[in-house]
């Protein structure tokens, strides 16, 4: 199992990966268009896990600005998509991504914190987000997903992060 930084040059095959794992476990897909934006506006953020060369999770996410964004006036993360095949659940690679992904947002973009929308069915990412890597509700969006299905929008302090990776490495 490896998990590195996604690659868009020269080819997209990480991309390509990347959507066929969204596909297959998410209802919210995504055009290539998308896929592509992200990765080469954000080449420092978003991660896969691979096995023999096969992607089995991914991580994709960016950068909020604040002038484009006027209601939050800090440089923020985004989180906009997460997936691992069943298979490889409950391996830990879930954490993994996202810890890789919020610590390059925190050293690369100086990004004071991270936020993400999780469907509020999702009690399994719901435990990931808030037990696990300790990310807070901020709100509930109604009928934020296309099916009508609330999401709940969280929260984590970048700044906790920073700190508890200081400690651990010391």
């Amino acid at each position: 199992m490896n998990i590195r930084l996604a690659k868009v040059n020269p080819t997209v095959e990480d991309l390509m990966g990347m959507q066929a794992c969204n596909l297959q476990n998410l209802p919210e897909n995504y055009t290539m268009k998308f896929w592509m934006y992200h990765a080469m506006t954000w080449p420092q953020l978003s991660f896969v896990a691979e096995d023999r060369g096969r992607i089995v999770g991914y991580v994709l996410a960016k950068i909020e600005d604040p002038a484009e964004d006027d209601k939050e006036p800090e440089i923020h993360g985004h989180v906009n998509s997460i997936s691992v095949l069943r298979s490889y659940r409950r391996l830990g690679l879930a954490k993994k991504l996202m810890l890789l992904s919020q610590e390059a947002m925190a050293s690369i973009y100086k990004a004071e914190y991270v936020s993400l929308h999780v469907r509020q069915s999702n009690k399994a990412a719901i435990a990931l987000y808030r037990d696990t890597l300790g990310f807070e509700v901020a709100k509930v969006e109604k009928k934020y997903y296309g099916d009508g299905e609330d999401a709940l929008s969280m929260r984590l302090s970048l700044i906790l992060v920073i700190i508890q990776d200081c400690i651990i490495s010391k």
